[in-house]
């Protein structure tokens, strides 16, 4: 996978491995890695360090329980790095998350918020020691009961169905209970519950702060409607990242926002929650794909919808991108390209357009940046093109 003569961590460029709490080969650069590398799949690229940085932005912000969303990025160098850096809750949604980060974080405090679950999933869970659970309705309150065998020591949170926002990737559609259900709700898990929430979800990337006012503005008409008292309230995700074409306010201005409504609408004094995912993980992450041709304006490379680069494909994201040249070359002003992956589906492509050098050809290598959610987590094995070489990157 990598030359034989190139010991990484033994480098004097490469930062010494206790500042590498990945696990990780750790390389000073991308340029250090390409050099070194002898394979012939794509590279996935974390920045621990980036990603610590990110994670103290929460802890340090977020007023309340910071639940890193597991799904975004599951990678164990991910989750060792969050750890190290302070994150001691975690959000997961499978009965494979839950060992994971067991295995890894054996005193971390799990909430299971997925909304519906199997009742294999909720007799492991509660048996591995998970006392959180999420609900939209009567039957799954009902199942989690009867999985649980009635205990008194259950953390209900209810998932609210929000009206439409504004966030790139709206949520609303698939979990959630309308405000009639979630009245009736509430009173039937309030005797069962030895604490009782509520969530919600403002939808993926949200680029509006105002959507977490008017989300808990409408979680206090469903309390008052109910006339139920709770004792915690999670605000879910949806914390942005920077995308080009999308320029998300500052995480602070975020934070403020959220803190400001809790007190308007009556929810000072609560256990506070957050589940970010994307913005821990998106921007210490990137894939390393290389041009296997060039047609034009169109580059084939060895990664693609099918890979790391689903949301570039099916959701038009026009991630931020870097040119490695194979060799060295005078550097030429930018044109806008379009990707294909290495599929023979002709699905896999991404339209873009992403902003290279004109000079970029085949060898050489282009960093697609911002990956670290969503990207590596969503790579399949179609047709037999994947990869298992992960890497860190101390810069």
């Amino acid at each position: 996978m990598f030359k034989t003569d190139y010991a990484p961590l033994a480098r004097p460029a490469i930062l010494p491995d206790a500042n590498n709490r990945s696990g990780l080969p750790a390389f000073a650069s991308v340029g250090d890695v390409l050099h070194a590398y002898e394979g012939d799949d794509a590279i996935f690229v974390l920045y621990p360090k980036k990603i610590a940085a990110a994670a103290r932005t929460f802890l340090n912000g977020f007023p309340g329980k910071v639940l890193y969303a597991v799904k975004a990025n599951p990678h164990p160098a991910v989750l060792k790095t969050l750890w190290t850096s302070g994150v001691r809750n975690f959000d997961v949604a499978s009965t494979r998350e839950v060992e994971l980060v067991q295995s890894i974080a054996p005193s971390a405090k799990l909430f299971f918020m997925h909304p519906v679950k199997s009742r294999a999933a909720i007799r492991h869970a509660y048996a591995a020691g998970v006392r959180n659970f999420s609900f939209d309705s009567a039957d799954e309150l009902q199942k989690m009961l009867e999985e649980t065998g009635y205990p008194d020591d259950l953390s209900l949170h209810l998932r609210l169905a929000l009206p439409k926002g504004n966030a790139a990737m709206p949520l609303s559609g698939k979990f959630g209970a309308d405000r009639a259900t979630a009245v009736d709700l509430l009173k039937a898990a309030r005797p069962h519950a030895s604490q009782l929430g509520v969530t919600f979800h403002v939808g993926s990337q949200c680029l509006e702060i105002e959507d977490y006012d008017r989300a808990l503005s409408y979680v206090r008409s469903v309390l008052d409607n109910a006339g139920i008292e709770i004792d915690s309230v999670d605000c879910g995700g949806g914390f942005p990242v920077a995308y080009p074409g999308m320029k998300p306010s500052p995480m602070a201005d975020y934070f403020s926002a959220i803190r400001n409504a809790l007190t308007v609408h009556g929810f000072a004094g609560l256990e506070v929650l957050g589940e970010p995912g994307r913005a821990l993980c998106a921007q210490g992450g990137s894939t390393l794909t290389r041009v296997e041709l060039r047609k034009g304006r169109d580059l084939y490379l060895n990664d693609g919808s099918y890979g790391s680069l689903f949301d570039a494909a099916q959701c038009a994201w026009k991630f931020p991108v870097k040119l490695h040249r194979a060799s060295p070359r005078l550097a030429q002003a930018n044109e806008d390209f379009r990707f294909f992956g290495p599929t023979c589906d002709s699905l896999d492509v991404m339209e873009g357009p992403f902003d290279l050098p004109a000079d970029v050809q085949e060898g050489d290598w282009i960093e697609v940046c911002h990956l670290g959610a969503y990207g590596q987590a969503l790579s399949s094995r179609f047709n037999g093109f994947y990869s298992e070489t992960t890497v860190a990157v101390m810069a």
